[in-house]
């Protein structure tokens, strides 16, 4: 799939390119690499389990940007950035062996660079709108599977938020949402001051353990007590996996969730459905003001913000009587591999080797139950919210989850893999995650981002919830099967709505303790 139509290029100062980045003066029409182990390596790499179970899942990412689009300079920075990393010029190939592997090929970057025609009345009546029909319609755009299976897509026209709009897809494949997000933040630099890396809020380490047990209080006093307080946490620790990986297993086999307006009935499950991705925008200012005034997390807060949310959809859309009740669960995956610097994957993208980082999709799941109820206090969809992650904090479900999708792949073949995932996503309501991004606009070869709204499309879900942080916002990002929630702008009107109901609610806390 190659480009069509006229780019609309701006003349750009070529001072905003990079300056550490070795560019090209023009894209050029193929890109080979010089290091031949890193080319025998990639192509000897075999697809990992993970990566096969997410077969027909792409990723897509739309991107903001504060200027018009000059196409030369976005193609050479994609030439000198992203299609320098192995999997990025990789491809499938099974050669007719059991397991496929990645196999390195030559990259025509202008095969990646996509620039619709689209009706220029359709642009101007509405061009928010324009761009929302436009990245709903590549559900039905396949990928050529004789190319690495990523693209960007050109929208030169200026919407609500932006001057014009750069839409990435990648196969799953390739890699989660924080890994691929990383990377291509790893190609931007600061707007600020282009010769550095974009500032990343700072986040606690990870040597791959999920679980790290709190900070202790002092043991009390007496040989026995004092045991007793040092074993009980792993008692606990052992015993909330137990029931985690007993929940787990039954989602695969008999438990699901109660047919809402947000689940489709079991005989109306499908992998393909129509979907819409829609997005809005909160301070982060904000986001943290509640978080410190619960004293509790930012994931707090957003988790307690999407259950408000839904319940105020739910219950106005239903008409059921607002002293119901309804426990659904929502998945989380969770990133298990070590976290590794922006600076790493630079040093990754001009070795062409993958040695420092840990690729690929490593993936584990957390199976979190919410509910769907009204609370006179929004802050109790907070405190619930606080509670139930506290309580999945205390478990190692997400190792777990993770090992067996992976042993099933192994032992039984990727159906069998396939088969846990499948039921796993359709035995539940939603999918929810939260990625960090800049504390600080970035840019890209002289392009500077507005926004990043990343979403997904081929999970078996009709509502697949994302938050993205960058600079001083936080981006709520709907993918919505238009069949099952027709109303889907309304649905992002109430998690604005329950927004603001938490955060004035949180405000007359703070100012009821400053009184006290």
């Amino acid at each position: 799939m190659g480009s069509t139509g006229s780019p609309s290029v701006a003349a750009l100062p070529t001072s905003g390119l990079l300056p550490p980045i070795r560019t090209p003066r023009s894209a050029p029409a193929e890109w080979k690499t010089d290091d031949d182990s890193a080319v025998a390596a990639a192509e000897e790499e075999p697809v990992t389990p993970s990566a096969r179970l997410f077969e027909a899942i792409y990723i897509v990412v739309m991107v903001g940007l504060g200027s018009p689009v000059n196409l030369a300079i976005f193609s050479a920075g994609i030439a000198a950035q992203l299609a320098r990393y192995p999997r990025f010029r990789s491809i499938q190939v099974t050669d007719g062996c059991k397991s496929p592997r990645w196999a390195c090929t030559e990259v025509n970057v202008d095969d990646h660079m996509i620039v619709p025609t689209l009706d220029p009345a359709a642009v101007e009546a509405d061009p928010d709108r324009a761009v929302e029909d436009y990245v709903a319609s590549l559900q039905a755009l396949p990928m050529d599977c004789s190319r690495p299976l990523w693209e960007f897509h050109f929208l030169d026209f200026p919407t609500s938020e932006a001057t014009s709009t750069v839409v990435f897809r990648v196969h799953h494949s390739l890699g989660d949402g924080m890994s691929l997000i990383t990377l291509l933040l790893a190609s931007a630099r600061s707007a600020a001051d282009p010769t550095r890396l974009p500032a990343m809020p700072e986040q606690p380490a990870r040597t791959g353990a999920i679980y790290e047990p709190r900070h202790r209080q002092p043991l009390p006093s007496g040989a026995l007590a004092a045991f007793v307080a040092w074993v009980w946490p792993y008692l606990a620790l052992a015993w909330n996996t137990v029931v985690d990986v007993i929940f787990f297993a039954a989602t695969i086999v008999f438990l699901r969730d109660p047919n809402t307006l947000f689940r489709r009935g079991d005989s109306q499950v499908t992998l393909n459905p129509r979907r819409r991705f829609v997005h809005r925008s909160f301070s982060l200012d904000d986001v943290k003001f509640i978080k410190n005034a619960m004293n509790c997390t930012v994931n707090d807060v957003l988790v307690g913000v999407t259950s408000a949310a839904l319940s105020q959809y739910y219950f106005r859309k239903s008409g059921y009587p607002k002293t119901r009740k309804l426990c659904l669960r929502c998945v989380l995956p969770v990133n298990t591999r070590p976290t590794a610097s922006l600076q790493t994957y630079v040093n990754m993208i001009e070795s062409g080797k993958s040695n420092d980082v840990a690729w690929g999709n490593q993936i584990g799941y957390i199976l979190l139950p919410f509910h769907l109820l009204v609370h006179d206090d929004p802050l109790a969809y907070v405190r619930k919210a606080k509670k139930t992650l506290d309580r999945k904090k205390s478990s190692l479900e997400v190792i777990f989850t993770c090992m067996i999708s992976e042993l099933f792949v192994k032992m039984f073949g990727l159906k069998a893999g396939a088969f846990i995932i499948r039921r796993m996503l359709t035995n539940t309501t939603t999918t929810f995650s939260n990625m960090v991004g800049p504390t600080e606009q970035v840019e890209f070869y002289g392009h500077p981002f507005v926004f990043i709204a990343p979403t997904v499309y081929g999970i078996p879900q009709a509502l697949i919830v994302h938050y993205q942080s960058y600079n001083s916002t936080i981006k709520v990002i709907l993918s919505v099967d238009e069949e099952i929630i027709p109303n889907y702008t309304q649905l992002l009107d109430d998690f604005v709505e329950s927004f603001g109901h938490i955060k004035d609610a949180a405000s007359r806390l703070s100012t009821h303790v400053k009184k006290g």
